[in-house]
């Protein structure tokens, strides 16, 4: 069943409404919780004690502290990444805003100056504007049309070409990243073919797991014949990394950006991809949304030959068979969620639309 987008600006105003009698009060807002009501987490609020703001009220998200104060509405959030990464980070926000084309979030500095604070445990922090608004509806076309014009013009606010500090980026390669995920699969599939007494998740898997395996090497050694032509790039356009329609926030002013946390150098289609997919499995690998997306970011941002071909690759490359192996093998096999089946079933009932959608989006680029 599906369920409607989240609405932020309903949840800022019961969270606040429950905020009036004590500032240092949080609410529990989860669904999942049983006892509800209001807790108090003096360490997590000792945290903002460290930036320059004025606090006026404190909740609890989803796995985030909001809170409101005369900056506006901010949130602190956990953060598990090299802490030379936040600055980078800030420095790539801080590149998009001066570039004014779109809209994305801000980290905010301690009064000491820095960027993660931590707690008693050493857990570290990081705290970023934040918005009322809803997420991208996922269901409305038009709405995501807008999302891949909005990623089109992000990708030219994130072109850091001559900048020293990009240089200092590692490059990602999808080629070692799939050459990596084939030596998983064929250790899993050493481990199933093995195993004397399988359950019925395993059978089922091992049923089309051929199929998947002969995809994945193919599709590698395809790539790496074409690798000569990542010599000739820069590499200069940082990706979002994360760029879902949960992470494109709707306000009354437009789109804003958020959760730029997996921000990584690769060619700017990974993020074109990843929202594609995202929307084309919800869809059936539907073509004439597909058609839509692409033209949608073709029209701000004209894709290459090369291009083409890297979205051929990466919509080819059978990673979400190879998901669910890897969740399956590192999750002790003993016993699948019901929820991983249903994945399964689901990702085998639309190979053949995905199939059907890669002829038709990239028959031209395919080698």
């Amino acid at each position: 069943m599906t369920t409607r987008p989240s609405t932020r600006k309903k949840f800022f105003s019961n969270c606040i409404k429950k905020c009036n009698e004590n500032p240092l009060l949080f609410i529990r807002c989860n669904s999942q919780s049983q006892a509800g009501g209001i807790f108090v987490n003096d360490r997590a609020v000792s945290l903002l004690e460290h930036y320059d703001i004025e606090v006026r009220r404190t909740w609890k998200g989803r796995g985030a502290i909001l809170c409101d104060s005369d900056r506006g509405l901010l949130i602190m959030k956990e953060y598990s990444g090299p802490a030379e990464k936040v600055g980078f980070q800030e420095y790539l926000l801080n590149h998009i805003r001066e570039n004014g084309v779109v809209r994305a979030e801000t980290i905010l500095r301690t009064k000491e100056d820095e960027l993660i604070v931590r707690d008693q445990d050493r857990t570290a922090y990081i705290l970023k504007t934040y918005c009322e608004g809803r997420e991208c509806d996922h269901r409305n076309p038009q709405e995501c049309r807008h999302a891949v014009d909005t990623l089109a013009r992000l990708h030219g606010a994130c072109d850091l070409s001559g900048s020293e500090i990009l240089e200092e980026q590692p490059v990602f390669h999808v080629g070692n990243e799939y050459e990596k995920h084939n030596r998983e699969l064929k250790k899993v599939r050493k481990f199933l073919r093995e195993k004397s007494q399988k359950t019925d998740f395993e059978i089922y898997l091992m049923k089309h797991y051929d199929y998947f395996m002969d995809i994945a090497l193919q599709i590698t050694g395809e790539l790496s014949y074409y690798a000569y032509e990542e010599d000739s790039l820069s590499f200069s356009v940082m990706c979002h990394g994360d760029y879902q329609y949960h992470n494109i926030i709707q306000t009354e002013g437009g789109s804003v950006l958020v959760n730029f946390e997996k921000c990584i150098r690769d060619y700017p289609i990974r993020d074109l991809y990843l929202f594609m997919r995202k929307l084309l499995e919800k869809n059936n690998w539907s073509q004439t949304l597909g058609d839509m997306l692409l033209s949608g970011y073709n029209d701000v941002r004209p894709l290459s030959e090369q291009d083409y071909r890297q979205l051929y690759f990466r919509f080819a490359y059978p990673e979400k068979f190879w998901k669910i192996v890897n969740f399956y093998y590192n999750s002790g096999k003993a016993w699948i969620p019901g929820r991983n089946m249903e994945k399964t079933e689901k990702l085998f009932a639309q190979e053949r639309e995905k199939q059907l959608f890669i002829k038709s989006a990239f028959s031209s680029y395919v080698p």
